[in-house]
Parts: C-alpha cells; structure tokens; sequence
C-alpha cells in the first residue's frame, strides 16, 4: 500500500544504526504485518476444508473471519492507549509470538471451538501489532527515507491480503489445510526471531492517541462519511469474498485446481487495483472509493448468472480484484485526510472500524449463506456496494485537496 502519512513520534533512527540495518528492521515489520495478513484472510480460501473436516456448515465455518476481526477492532484502541509505557521491540514479539502460538493451535486443533480460540488470539494481534507496527519507520530509517519506509510497510497489507489466499488455497490443496497453518507458524517464527535481532530497543516515546481524541474525530462531518463508506464496502466485500469458494464449488462447479488459479488471478488484479489507486486516491480518495465500489459492484451483482461458468467467473473475480485491491488505501487516505492533525489516530480508527465491519460483513454472509443461498448473499453484496457509491457522493465534505469527478 503506498504511503499514507507519516505517523509522528517523537525521535528518529539513532545515528549509530546503519541505513542497511535500518532497512532490514523495517523489512522485518513488513514480514510480520504480511503473516499476520494472511494468517487472518487464510480460512477464505479454506473454508469447506475446514468446514469438513469439524462437520460445521459455511455459515459456522465463517466464525473463523468474524472473530479476529471484532477483537481487532477492540485491540488497536486498547493496545495504543495502555502500552504507552512498554518497549515497542518487547510488545512486537511477544504479538509475533502469539501469532506462532494462534497458527499451531489451528494446525493442531482436534475441534472446531480450537480454531476459534485460535483466531482470538489473532484478533489480539492483529489490532496490537498495527496500532504499534505503522507508526515505527521515522524510528527505524534516516529522516529523508521516512515515507518510503512507511510504503514498504504498509505494502505488506495488499500483499498479504490478495496473495494469500490463493497460497494458502494451494497448500491447502496439495497437502490439506492444517500444512498451510504449519507454513504460517514457521514464518511467524522466523519474523519472531528476526524481530529479536534486527529491531533496535524501542521505548515508548511520544504522546499517545487517548480515547478523547478518537471521539473528537468522530466529530468532523468528513471522517463521519468515510467512516459510513468504508463501512458499507467492507460489508459488501467480506460479507460475500468469505464465502467465494463455496460459491465457485456449488454454482459454478469448479475444481479445486481451477479455485486456486481463479483465487490467485483475483490476488494479482488486487495487486494492481492497489498500485492504481496508490496515485488516484493521493489527488481524489473519494472519486477513486466510489470507482472501486462500483467495481465490486460490478463483479458480484451479476455473478450468480455469469458466474454459473467457468470463462465467466474468472472474468468478474478479476474485476473484483481490482476494486478491492484499491479499498484499503482510498479508506485510510479519506481518514487521514480528514484528520491531518492527528494521524496516529486516524490510523487507529481505519483499523477498528476496517476490522469490526469485516467481521460483522463475514457473520452477516454466514447467516444468509445459511438460511438463504450464495446466490443472496452476492446480490446482497453488490447492492451494499452499490449504497456506497451514493453515499460517497452526497458527501458534503471533500477530504482535502479531493474532487469528486
């Protein structure tokens, strides 16, 4: 994801680091932010594998989304008000730890109620690594290479988000479920230990995002409507990609083989979606949100009909790739920008309400999935997606330098 802002702390990189060591620091935080990434969004593509193999329905099976994501919500508030005190070096590894220990209980799990205590503890770690992780680069680089810093770190999001999937599905695939979480555990080891090595100490400076401010962001009309639009999209998103795979199992017939490449051409899309929007959200973030809704819109309202064959719903998971790829970084650019003078904080309340939606979006999709059909549960999707693109448009309040055009 390309850099956003430059979250303010109160030091920079010690002049007795290295440019070279520094890089290497920040490159470990990029591997922690992608496991922790993939870690979250794997069950997607494993959903039925795993759904199998406890006997629990889709909609069931989907509580492994909906965890992690409220816990989220609630961890990067939390974690950034009441660790203001704790070395930031000591509290990434101990996260990292936890995300060890989260991916070998779900690669070790006898039952269903394992995986989800499995994915509290990614809950936790995913609001707390965040909340701490974003705001190091000025900590770990020069001055002049701050920003690129920040690029490269948030970089791991995209990666994570559209490349995992589709290896996780592979793995899953070629050696069944529980190997993809074991590959996950050893990367979570290895960022561990590079943590360890490569971070330098890092004692909590600077003044800390309070709960005062997160409320009085809340205030502005601005971060209200991108608020409201990044709700409605994500609600569109997850609450029908969590249930993708079925989707392309029962209706469109596909093989497991052919959901790999499917779910990997959908990564790549999302990639470019993500570098595409990099430069359009920089000059108009709400123009560029609404050309992804209408995107995912685009991709999920007519899938139940095109989707019903192969050519078809390769063609539409590729439009919907672009679209998403571009989501996360139209969302916090509209809150960053609606907030410029407390960055920190604009960054703590994309992550909650990103997190908190994904996993009310992943509920809401098993319940219908359950007592409807996938075919609902995409309309549905689209139409919240298409809500989005109105609301983003009455918006009576441009982000900064932002024209809607």
């Amino acid at each position: 994801m390309p850099a956003l802002t430059t979250p303010a702390t109160s030091d920079t990189a010690p002049a007795t680091r290295s440019p070279v060591t520094g890089w290497l620091a920040v490159l470990t935080v990029t591997m922690g932010i992608f496991a922790i990434v993939t870690t979250e969004i794997l069950p997607i593509g494993l959903l039925t594998s795993i759904g199998s193999s406890f006997t629990v329905s889709d909609g069931t099976a989907g509580l492994m989304m909906t965890m992690p994501g409220f816990l989220a919500a609630v961890a990067a508030p939390v974690v950034t008000v009441t660790t203001a005190r704790i070395d930031r070096r000591l509290m990434l590894c101990a996260l990292v730890f936890l995300l060890a220990l989260a991916n070998a209980i779900a690669a070790a799990a006898p039952a269903f109620w394992a995986m989800l205590v499995s994915r509290v503890l990614v809950g936790i770690v995913i609001g707390g690594f965040w909340s701490i992780g974003a705001g190091l680069a000025d900590r770990l680089v020069p001055e002049r290479s701050v920003r690129r810093a920040t690029a490269v770190i948030f970089s791991a999001v995209p990666l994570g988000s559209v490349l995992g999937v589709p290896l996780g599905t592979l793995t899953g695939d070629l050696a069944g479920w529980r190997v993809s979480f074991v590959v996950l555990g050893l990367l979570s080891a290895a960022v561990l230990l590079a943590l360890a090595v490569l971070l330098p100490p890092l004692p909590a400076q600077g003044q800390v995002t309070r709960l005062n401010v997160l409320r009085g962001m809340l205030s502005t009309t601005s971060t209200r409507f991108a608020l409201a639009t990044t709700i409605l999209i994500v609600l569109a998103h997850f609450g029908t990609y969590t249930y993708v795979t079925p989707f392309l199992e029962r209706v469109t017939h596909a093989s497991s083989g052919m959901i790999t490449l499917f779910l990997l051409a959908y990564g790549v899309a999302g990639i470019a979606g993500n570098f595409l929007a990099g430069t359009a959200a920089a000059r108009s973030p709400r123009a560029t949100f609404a050309i992804a809704a209408s995107l995912i819109a685009v991709a999920t309202l007519p899938l139940p009909l095109l989707g019903r064959w192969e050519p078809g719903a390769l063609a539409l998971l590729i439009v919907w790739g672009v679209g998403y790829g571009a989501v996360p970084v139209c969302s916090q650019t509209w809150f960053v920008r609606s907030a410029p003078h407390a960055p920190e904080a604009a960054t703590v309340l994309f992550t909650a309400s990103f997190q908190a939606t994904l996993s009310t979006g992943a509920l809401v999709g098993g319940v219908l999935v359950d007592g409807m059909s996938l075919t609902a549960v995409m309309l549905l999707g689209g139409a919240a997606a298409t809500l989005m693109v109105v609301v983003a448009a009455a918006s009576p309040v441009r982000p900064d330098g932002d024209a809607f055009s």
